[in-house]
């Protein structure tokens, strides 16, 4: 009996549970996301939208789910933040390519290169047994990067919005939307830039960099 229940408790680890599902339908809908946000429509960029918030949702649910019913595996901590950063940054990717926008390209470049040296370094502490946790500024770069995300995606909505309702005011409109998003991807690539200086300093005794001096 006992033998039984110590299997139990140990296949969640290596099943596809509710979080790994979760964690799987945000990789599914990144390709759905980019094919939508490929086409310059009210419809397509609309639904592209609530794909995005369906993928924000179960980000937090997967990870709120396997804490809180104690379902973490090693599907989850590996693929989890890899869901995390394919969404994203297929989500940044499609989103400087709207024509309303306007994006520099080093914004991106600097904003998808910390995400990814980032990551590495935590799984380079992983193969040390530590484990690095998410500062406040970390935290406060995912929620920049988010606002930002939909802020665009809302903003866009809003201009075929304007087309139909005040036509004679689009010309001013796209000026704002340009000028607007070009601040605002600034704004995001430095506060990213500058949280992974943060996570450095932090991390340096733990990533071992003091070595590399």
């Amino acid at each position: 009996m006992n033998t039984t229940q110590t299997d139990a408790t140990k296949s969640p680890s290596l099943g596809i549970n509710l979080p790994n599902k979760l964690t799987i339908l945000r990789l599914v809908l990144t390709p759905v996301f980019v094919v939508l946000l490929s086409f310059d429509s009210f419809l397509f960029v609309f639904v592209a939208t609530l794909v995005a918030i369906v993928a924000s949702i179960s980000d937090y649910l997967d990870g709120h789910i396997a804490r809180s019913r104690n379902l973490v595996t090693n599907f989850g901590k590996l693929f989890d933040p890899v869901a995390d950063k394919v969404f994203f940054t297929a989500a940044l990717v499609m989103i400087m390519l709207l024509d309303d926008l306007y994006i520099p390209g080093w914004t991106v470049v600097a904003i998808l290169s910390r995400e990814f040296l980032v990551t590495g370094a935590r799984s380079l502490a992983a193969t040390e047994g530590m484990v690095i946790a998410a500062n406040s500024w970390g935290k406060a770069k995912t929620v920049v990067q988010t606002i930002f995300m939909y802020c665009c995606l809302g903003f866009v909505l809003l201009k075929y919005v304007v087309e139909y309702v005040l036509p004679e005011y689009v010309p001013y409109y796209v000026v704002f939307l340009r000028w607007g998003s070009f601040g605002a991807a600034i704004l995001v690539a430095l506060v990213t830039i500058y949280s992974g200086v943060q996570f450095a300093l932090m991390n340096w005794r733990a990533l071992k960099l003091d070595q590399l001096a």
